[in-house]
């Protein structure tokens, strides 16, 4: 068994403690037969030591044991799963230290676990093994929850972006010169060669915006790019070389990963190009004014594009940034769908649920999204057209009752123009929003009725259904099948 030292001291101290526990010995009981200290064997236990050979032997004489049945890596009975679990090194895959959790004490709860809990552990194992294959993994899955824990606002990474500001200056108006300024801070100040089109004659790197290549700091843009895009790929570039993120992919989109920290960084870079073009200060006072509004005013928002220079989805991305820590707006969501001509199939790709308790919208990734969303909706009308769409609608969930107030912008997906993208920013509708948002009631928003997903919705006159209930269906059947029982049982 090929295991860290770590891991080693985790196992070893789990022997020891399995066998303390059979012999139904405490610690100075132990403490007494071996001669070594409480405090000693409690390390011990924990994995955090790991005894030297003569040590070794007289814990196995205490335990009355062999000393190669504390050392070997075999292990049997209810300790298999955790040997599983360090074999297929699951744990250092697990960012637990950004949610405060010590991986030996995941490891003690699994080995005091009954055999079930056991089984459940192998299953995770065995599926974390697969994991990897899929574009959607566990370490994407742990920046959702990371992100969410912290309302989608990290303070250090604005300071980041406004110190950046203040050294180098404030960026020009015109999406032009913000590409240039930009540029030339990459080329002037972290040796960057920028080339444009540098993807030319690489079909296989259509769907890429840039490739870097850190030996030769070269920076390989793909054709086709608005400036709306180069501004945010390098203001993406100046937010690793600032914030010194080594830990990077070279592509502009992550393709493979290969630890937490790569995802981390890459969002850390993210966040930081979109507070460095969409900048809190102003971008507040905008907020401000938008909410405040008496009537929706799509202008509003699309005056934005140009202001700071940003796409749909940074725009979208600061809202969600900005709503909750300014405003104290946090029960929201972010959806983005892609939408793939070869297939036809709508796909969500990003998620933020800041209403996890209300909105489980994640088994809609393998299920028909329902279209009369705006998320979807809007989708449909893209044509290959550079336009960007909006709209705004007041969506009620049939099966909760919960009203969200959405936003959806939609466009062509460049520089694949065939494919196309929606970003949505939905807001709970609450007495509190209610008070912070001018033209929630506003009679020209339009309100649908909605569902989760088609195989969900058990709507029997939906012009807008692309599949079967299928799932409502089942639901009924075990509801009808649980009554039938029930009747039989009170004759």
């Amino acid at each position: 068994m090929n295991v860290s030292p770590a891991h080693e001291r985790i196992l070893f101290g789990l022997k020891v403690r399995q066998y303390r526990t059979g012999r139904g010995l405490s610690f100075s009981e132990l403490s007494e037969l071996s001669g070594l200290s409480v405090s000693y064997l409690n390390e011990i236990e924990k994995g955090k030591k790991y005894p030297k050979p003569e040590k070794t032997k007289a814990l196995a004489k205490a335990l009355k044991v062999p000393v190669r049945e504390l050392t070997s890596p075999e292990v049997e009975g209810n300790l298999a799963p955790v040997a599983d679990l360090l074999r297929s090194n699951f744990l250092e895959e697990l960012p637990l230290e950004f949610f405060g959790i010590e991986p030996g004490k995941v490891v003690e709860l699994i080995a005091q676990a009954p055999k079930k809990v056991g089984a459940f552990v192998s299953t995770l194992v065995d599926l974390s093994r697969n994991y990897s294959l899929r574009e959607e993994n566990f370490f994407f899955g742990a920046l959702r929850a990371y992100l969410e824990m912290h309302h989608n606002y990290f303070e250090e990474l604005e300071e980041a972006a406004d110190r950046f500001r203040d050294t180098h200056g404030a960026l020009p108006v015109g999406a032009s010169a913000v590409v240039t300024f930009l540029r030339k801070l990459l080329e002037e100040k972290f040796s960057y060669q920028i080339v444009q089109d540098g993807l030319a004659g690489y079909p296989e790197l259509q769907n890429l915006r840039a490739v870097f290549l850190p030996r030769s700091r070269r920076l390989l843009l793909q054709g086709g790019l608005s400036e709306v895009q180069r501004a945010f790929q390098f203001g993406k570039e100046l937010g690793f070389q600032y914030m010194g993120l080594s830990d990077r992919a070279q592509t502009s989109s992550l393709l493979r990963v290969h630890s937490f920290e790569e995802v981390l960084n890459h969002f850390k870079a993210s966040y930081f190009s979109a507070a460095l073009l969409i900048n809190r200060r102003s971008f507040v006072e905008d907020l401000r004014q938008f909410l405040e509004a008496k009537k929706w005013d799509e202008a509003l928002m699309r005056e934005w594009f140009v202001k700071y220079t940003a796409s749909p989805e940074t725009v979208i991305q600061r809202m969600s940034n900005l709503l909750p820590s300014a405003f104290g707006i946090r029960k929201l969501f972010v959806w983005r769908f892609v939408h793939t001509p070869e297939t036809g199939s709508v796909r969500m790709d990003r998620e933020l649920n800041l209403v996890r308790d209300r909105l489980a919208s994640r088994h809609s990734v393998q299920e028909h999204f329902c279209s009369r969303w705006s998320a979807i909706g809007l989708l449909e009308k893209v044509n290959g057209q550079h336009t960007i769409l909006a709209a705004v609608q007041r969506a009620k969930i049939m099966d909760t009752g919960d009203t969200y107030l959405c936003f959806t912008m939609a466009r062509p997906s460049l520089p694949v123009v065939d494919h196309k993208v929606s970003i949505t920013l939905g807001l709970l509708i609450d007495e509190d929003l209610s008070k912070k948002i001018q033209f929630l009631h506003d009679p020209d928003i339009e309100d649908r009725l909605v569902n989760h997903t088609c195989e969900r919705c058990s709507l029997d006159d939906c012009r807008e259904r692309t599949a079967p209930p299928s799932h409502y269906l089942a639901r009924e059947r075990n509801q009808q099948v649980r009554e039938a029982i029930r009747k039989l049982d009170a004759e």
